[in-house]
């Protein structure tokens, strides 16, 4: 492989990197080899976020030589930890990534653990606190969009059922631009005593339905929130919906049926936060 340094300028170059062997096949997108305590990041935020807030979780970086000066930091960390590193091209990233949207950089990380419920109220500060409870959200574009959103408005965590596979992908975490690194995930038990864990951490549960539920412009939330938000198809299961404290609605034309889950969380994450601010 050729030198990536050669006619660099010595200030920008960072110690020799420990090589990847050219005969390694590339993991699978989305995870590292098969392993599922790995993820295969995308994307210069989702990278750079996941290097900021744990480096110790960076195996592997791939990247094009354009972005090397603007890597300079995490390039320099992986020499000095031993992590290895390549410079590649385009097409590389492509299929090490299984997309376009790469923005010139793979690597693989540590998967941050899922916490439990009991886990996650335990360490919860007292006061105002809003989080997520993800009924039946399966698509990672939007789960990286409400990602981003939660992380833009604090959001303590996203609430996951015992039955969902959710988690964390390339692809969510290169929309989420950073935000996968800001909120905890949690996995919530069964559903009667999840609801009953979070009522006694002082949380109020609002579920989120397209028409029939109090405008939430004008609706009176509590400091300590659960939105409950429905699949992206069907919808939120009316049971779980009329177990809720409340059930509130974003009022609109009637042009459309009602806004996607992504856009919708960021309506009522905007709405829980500006009531706290007023």
């Amino acid at each position: 492989m050729n030198n990536p340094w050669n006619n660099r300028r010595p200030s920008a170059r960072p110690p020799r990197a420990t090589p990847l062997p050219r005969t390694e096949a590339p993991a699978p997108p989305g995870g590292g080899r098969g392993n599922t305590d790995e993820l295969r990041l995308f994307g210069v935020n989702a990278v750079l976020a996941a290097f900021n807030k744990r480096p110790q979780a960076v195996r592997k970086v791939y990247l094009l030589e354009a972005l090397i000066p603007r890597m300079q930091p995490l390039l320099k960390w992986c020499v000095a930890n031993r992590v290895g590193y390549r410079v590649v091209e385009d097409g590389d990233l492509n299929k090490l990534s299984g997309t376009t949207h790469h923005e010139g950089i793979v690597a693989d990380v540590q998967r941050s653990p899922m916490l439990t419920l009991e886990a996650w109220l335990q360490d919860l500060p007292a006061g105002p606190a809003v989080a997520l409870w993800l009924d039946g959200v399966g698509n990672p574009h939007n789960l990286g969009a409400i990602l981003r959103s939660a992380a833009h408005f604090g959001v303590a965590g996203l609430l996951l059922p015992e039955t969902s596979t959710l988690g964390i992908s390339g692809a969510a975490a290169r929309v989420a631009e950073g935000g996968a690194e800001s909120v905890s995930l949690v996995r919530l038990p069964a559903t009667a005593e999840a609801m009953r864990m979070l009522r006694q951490a002082g949380f109020g549960l609002a579920a989120t339905v397209v028409d029939e539920g109090t405008n939430v412009f004008a609706a009176s939330l509590p400091d300590r929130l659960v939105y409950v938000m429905g699949a992206e198809s069907e919808g939120m299961d009316r049971q779980l919906a009329a177990d809720c404290d409340q059930q509130v609605s974003i009022p609109g034309t009637g042009a459309v049926e009602s806004l996607n889950v992504a856009s919708a969380t960021a309506v009522l994450l905007a709405q829980w936060a500006g009531a706290r601010n007023s």
